[in-house]
């Protein structure tokens, strides 16, 4: 159905500004990017295709634009807005996290996490370098595959660390079958690392473990 056939109050457009963003459906967000959809199907249609096409909106902001050149109705110009949004809102958290401690604010730790690794088809391990007032100094990405003590390497981490004079560090990685439940291999890593930054006066604040739209907090869980 095209959105000039709907009722104004029913258009996502003039929903959002009379209730705010909270109000529209995941479809409707995604149709205010689209704007247009192509012929026989509405921009609302166009946009609920590629939710489900990508697993939801976390699949499809975190699908690389090259991947919808397969979509009909999706042109450069759509491709690239989809991928901005996802850009501002991990430099919008980054910024909340340079400017206060991290855990002044534990949920934009793991909503940045989340956006930077939730949707990834391989597990990948990351780490956040943070200064004495653990306040972001800087996130990377170090190991990708099946995470165990023999292909996460202590030496690398502390020497990342060691280069950004970091004071403190989070532990991030994923689970791409979706659970967040951390494996006995997850535990006895986070107390490899604790040890070995421990070493060189770096502390082990947390470590965050992300799924399809859930996250856990190890140190909030009792597990640390």
């Amino acid at each position: 159905m095209p959105l000039k056939t709907l009722p104004t109050s029913a258009r996502p457009r003039e929903k959002l500004l009379a209730l705010g963003p909270a109000a529209l459906s995941d479809p409707e967000l995604l149709a205010l990017l689209l704007r247009t959809g192509r012929q026989g199907k509405g921009v609302l249609q166009l946009a609920q295709e590629l939710i489900d096409r990508f697993g939801g909106m976390a699949g499809l902001l975190h699908t690389p634009a090259r991947a919808l050149e397969s979509i009909k109705g999706v042109g450069p110009a759509k491709r690239a807005e989809v991928s901005a949004v996802l850009e501002l809102a991990r430099r919008a958290l980054a910024q909340q996290l340079r400017a206060r401690q991290v855990f002044e604010s534990p949920d934009t730790v793991m909503q940045y996490v989340q956006l930077h690794l939730a949707a990834k088809p391989h597990e990948v391990f990351a780490v956040l370098f943070l200064d004495a007032q653990h306040r972001l100094l800087a996130m990377e990405e170090l190991f990708r595959g099946t995470l165990t003590q023999t292909s996460v390497y202590p030496r690398e981490v502390v020497l990342r660390a060691l280069h950004h004079q970091a004071a403190a560090v989070v532990l991030a990685h994923n689970h791409p079958s979706g659970t967040v439940q951390p494996s006995r291999a997850d535990e006895a890593l986070t107390q490899t690392l604790k040890s070995a930054l421990g070493l060189i006066d770096v502390r082990v604040l947390d470590h965050v473990i992300v799924g399809g739209g859930q996250s856990l907090s190890m140190a909030e869980s009792g597990l640390m």
